[in-house]
């Protein structure tokens, strides 16, 4: 036990020596920003802007490493890289952190946010900037949240009310949110990587999924799916990360330049996201084969309606606090 713990210790320090050591003025602060994604999409611009305007602003004080498409480390290890300092940059989706943190899941509670309006006041606020650091003890801070877009329901029939899901099959994420919402539905969830998505969905595997317009389109899944309904239950975000004793043993000067590259970062991020998603969806709009439903007020009140037993399965595990300020933020309080 002694000896675990002194092992501990040491590999603490040697730790925090290193981050201390790489923000010295003995040379550059070397940040390596690893990815999973091509450099044309909202994040991988991201990443390149943020290497562009930290060296930009910076000069010869940091140098930025940019590795996408899981050339450095993949969705299996990248965290652990990230817990160890072996790259201090990622940008993992908020479903990913579900074994560092279940407050993250809050993103995930089905027809919560009205829209993305609603989720950006959300993140903007204490409680959403609250759980940015709600994973420092297991060497993981947030540093902004970055916007891929929020979620649409698509499906082999039309999806109006909630009972028109049951007995479907949807493809999820790893989530036990999301397979409490559609177990909700009385429909089956089924976890698949994105990849195997459009054959699943081809062949009758699976007879829905959810996923913002520009996965909709990129990977042309409306082509096998007739129906989308524009529900807009959930938001697909990333969040920013780095290692919290590399990030703040960063000289103050030189942290609080680089957090400023950040929100300008972050604002583009989104507005790119944001211009994807609505490109996309008049994209599928102006195609033959998929029809896209818009619900009425009457009719998202009923799916919201259904889904409060999941944000109530969930509370004790995400916080009362969270899922109420959550609720705060729309404009029409329920």
């Amino acid at each position: 036990m002694l000896k675990s713990i002194c092992a501990l210790a040491v590999g603490s320090l040697l730790l925090a020596s290193t981050s201390l050591h790489a923000a010295s003025d003995s040379g550059p602060i070397v940040i390596k920003f690893s990815h999973v994604v091509a450099d044309n999409t909202p994040k991988g611009q991201g990443a390149l802007l943020f290497k562009t305007l930290a060296e930009e602003r910076l000069g010869d004080k940091v140098k930025v490493e940019i590795y996408p498409n899981s050339t450095l480390y993949g969705d299996a290890n990248e965290l652990d890289a990230l817990s160890k300092n072996e790259v201090q940059l990622l940008a993992p989706s908020l479903a990913k952190f579900e074994q560092y943190t279940k407050q993250l899941q809050v993103f995930d509670l089905p027809f919560l946010f009205d829209d993305l309006e609603a989720v950006n006041r959300f993140q903007k606020r204490s409680k959403g900037r609250q759980l940015l650091r709600s994973m420092e003890s297991q060497n993981i801070v947030g540093l902004a949240y970055w916007h891929n877009g929020m979620k649409q329901l698509s499906a082999t029939k039309p999806l109006l009310v909630p009972t028109d899901a049951a007995g479907l099959t949807f493809r999820i994420q790893p989530s036990s949110v999301l397979q409490a919402q559609f177990s909700q539905l009385g429909a089956t969830p089924l976890v698949l990587p994105f990849a195997e998505v459009f054959e699943a969905l081809k062949s009758g595997k699976v007879q829905g999924a959810e996923n913002p317009w520009s996965n909709i389109y990129s990977k042309q899944l409306h082509t096998v799916q007739p129906y989308i309904t524009e529900t807009n239950h959930g938001v697909l975000d990333y969040m920013l990360v780095s290692n919290p004793r590399f990030w703040y043993a960063i000289p103050h000067q030189i942290r609080t330049q680089l957090e400023g590259i950040i929100d300008e970062v972050t604002y583009e991020v989104n507005r790119q996201a944001e211009a994807a998603n609505q490109a996309d969806r008049n994209r599928i709009a102006a195609t033959s084969g998929t029809q896209i439903i818009s619900l009425t007020d009457e009719q998202r009140d009923a799916w919201r309606q259904a889904m409060r037993p999941v944000w109530q399965q969930f509370e004790g595990v995400i916080g009362a606090d969270i899922i109420k300020a959550a609720q705060t933020v729309n404009r029409n309080k329920r």
